[in-house]
């Protein structure tokens, strides 16, 4: 028996003292496998949508299933799972992980999974990745993430740095699959040409057809990133790098100020965040509404009933309210819909 075998048999009890469970329960996970073998062959499971959608692309006809450990309609930077989770990491082949430091629930999985040598493969998205350094706005009581104190854990936002997480997921399925390691490969590198690069182009374009160089984002500071490729200031009023309601007074005065100076009709905002805030500033501003973004940190139902990815989150809600905030075209044109634009507009919590 291995080790891997004695912690499946016994190892929740041990456990729950190492994962941080809070009262959330651990929905089930969505399972993204085109696998040849179904539920019998390998599997790797992610501590973060983004990668999870990296890595079931990559799958893409091998044995291999993914696994998005984040349940349906939770951000993935910020939430606390419970023992179950990290018993199924280490029922896992592999773990897919975004770096030490970015959710503390996940590097106490590391943790148990090396002390007790357990056969867990693990993934690192951000191995090998130049990060940006933290943006000024930032609270300074965060100071980034593990080795890379000062630098913004996002990098995902930008598709070209995006690119290197999928070679590194790519060279850890390899491993687990080795059988199937030119189809792994090939699968990477036509999701980065056909996909990732496509996002990337149509971003710069969306982005080099405004004459405005501000985004207000009424959500936390996850988006330097875009700002960074694009060349635009994303404004953030959020300041944390975790989603979080913690809105001070003095962050609401400033993004007043910053409406105000720079004539913003609409601001963006968090679809897994609070829209108290935003609906202050359309109450309180010249801000008409406001207009969903994310991250690519968590899925909603309605999109895992649609099976949607990175790809089509960029394409069906952040550029759509890119060139709403933009001013790049009026809401009902950008729109890719009226349906889209009843639901997004001012849009409820989920």
């Amino acid at each position: 028996m291995t080790r891997r075998d004695a912690l499946r048999t016994g190892g929740v009890a041990v456990l729950a003292g190492v994962a941080g469970c809070t009262a959330l329960p651990s929905a089930p996970v969505e399972t993204g496998s085109d696998s040849d073998d179904g539920s019998d062959g390998p599997v790797a499971v992610a501590s973060f949508f983004s990668f999870f959608d990296f890595g079931r692309q990559i799958a893409d006809g091998t044995p291999l299933t993914v696994e998005n450990l984040v349940p349906t309609g939770l951000h993935g930077h910020g939430w606390e799972p419970n023992a179950d989770i990290t018993q199924r990491i280490i029922e896992a082949d592999a773990f897919i992980h975004v770096g030490d430091e970015f959710q503390p629930w996940a590097d106490r999985a590391i943790q148990t999974i090396t002390a007790d040598d357990v056969e867990t493969a693990l993934i690192n998205v951000r191995e090998g990745i130049d990060l940006a350094d933290l943006a000024s706005s930032l609270d300074r009581e965060e100071e980034g993430v593990g080795e890379n104190r000062g630098k913004d854990p996002h990098f995902w936002l930008d598709p070209r740095r995006a690119k290197q997480s999928v070679d590194n997921i790519a060279d850890g399925f390899a491993e687990i699959v080795p059988e199937h390691a030119d189809t792994v490969h090939e699968n990477a590198k036509a999701y980065k040409t056909d996909v990732l690069d496509r996002i990337d182009a149509d971003y710069e374009a969306v982005f080099d057809r405004s004459t405005r160089d501000i985004v207000q984002l009424a959500a936390h500071n996850a988006f330097q990133y875009i700002g960074v490729r694009y060349g635009v200031q994303m404004r953030p009023l959020v300041t944390n790098l975790a989603a979080s309601n913690d809105v001070k007074p003095e962050d609401v005065r400033e993004a007043a100020e910053i409406i105000r100076e720079n004539e913003i009709t609409y601001i963006a905002n968090g679809v897994f965040e609070s829209q108290r805030p935003a609906q202050q500033l359309v109450r309180e501003t010249a801000v008409e509404a406001y207009f969903p973004v994310t991250p690519y940190a968590g899925v909603r139902e309605d999109w895992v009933a649609e099976n949607w990815g990175y790809e089509e989150i960029a394409y069906n809600i952040n550029m759509p309210t890119f060139e709403i905030v933009l001013g790049n075209k009026p809401p009902e044109d950008a729109a890719p819909s009226e349906d889209w634009l009843e639901q997004w507009r001012n849009f409820e919590p989920i």
